[in-house]
C-alpha cells in the first residue's frame, strides 16, 4: 500500500503566520520554520509577541477563515486521493486548520493544538508528540507502507529523510542549499510527477 505524507503550509495552503503578519502590520510574525529551524524557540517567540500586541485565537482565526487553499491545491489533494492513501503532516494546529481541511475535502490531518485561557489569549502549545513528523512516517513503514514525503521547509526535511523517497516543494534556496539529496519541484505537476516516479521506482521488480 502506497501513503503520500504531505505537509500543509506552503504545500497546500499559504503560510498562515505569514498572512497574519501582513493583516495585523506585525512583520516580526512572518518568521517561520524557513528561517528558524528550533520548533519550541519560535512558538515562544510567536505567543510573546501575540501577548504584546493583545491578540488572540478569534484574532488569527479570522484571518484563516477569509483564506483557502493554494491555487490547484484541491485537484492535487483529489488525484491523488484516487491513487493513493494520503496524510497530512504538520505543525499547525487543529484550532487554525478546521476552516481550511474543509475547502481540500477533508483529508486526513495530524498536527497540534494550542491552549487558550478564559479570555482567548494564546497562553501555550501542545505537540502531539516530539518529532511527529518522522515518526508518523517511521511508524507507518512499521506497518509496512511505502512512503512518499514533500514539504517545502526545514521542519519537513526530517519527515523526507525517514520517506522512502522525500522531495521539496517550493523551497527556500537556504533548504536548497542544505539538503540536495531531495528533488525540488515547483509545481503540482512536477511534484505530482515526482510521487509517481518514487513510487514507481520502489515496485518490486
Amino acid at each position: 500500500m502506497h501513503i503520500v505524507c504531505l505537509d500543509l503550509e506552503g504545500v497546500l495552503v499559504p503560510e498562515i503566520w505569514i498572512e497574519f503578519a501582513t493583516r495585523t502590520g506585525i512583520p516580526e510574525l512572518r518568521l517561520t520554520t524557513r528561517d528558524e529551524p528550533d520548533y519550541d524557540k519560535l512558538m515562544k517567540y510567536r505567543l510573546r509577541l501575540l501577548a504584546e500586541h493583545r491578540l488572540g485565537l478569534a484574532d488569527i482565526q479570522r484571518v484563516i477563515a477569509e483564506m483557502g487553499p493554494l491555487e490547484g491545491a484541491r485537484s492535487f489533494v483529489d488525484g491523488l486521493r484516487e491513487n493513493y492513501q494520503l496524510i497530512i503532516l504538520s505543525d499547525t494546529f487543529y484550532e487554525f486548520a478546521h476552516p481550511l481541511m474543509r475547502q481540500l475535502g477533508w483529508p486526513t490531518l495530524f498536527c497540534h493544538s494550542l491552549e487558550a485561557d478564559a479570555s482567548g489569549r494564546l497562553v501555550n502549545y501542545r505537540l502531539r508528540m516530539p518529532d511527529q513528523k518522522r515518526e508518523a512516517v517511521r511508524r507507518l513503514k512499521d506497518l509496512r507502507f511505502t512512503v512518499v514525503a514533500a514539504g517545502d521547509s526545514y521542519n519537513d526535511t526530517a519527515m523526507l529523510g525517514e520517506a522512502h523517497a522525500g522531495i521539496l516543494f517550493h523551497p527556500p534556496e537556504n533548504v536548497i542549499r542544505e539538503f540536495p539529496q531531495f528533488p525540488v519541484t515547483r509545481s503540482y505537476s512536477e511534484l505530482r510527477s515526482e510521487i509517481d516516479k518514487a513510487f514507481v521506482a520502489r515496485a518490486p521488480a
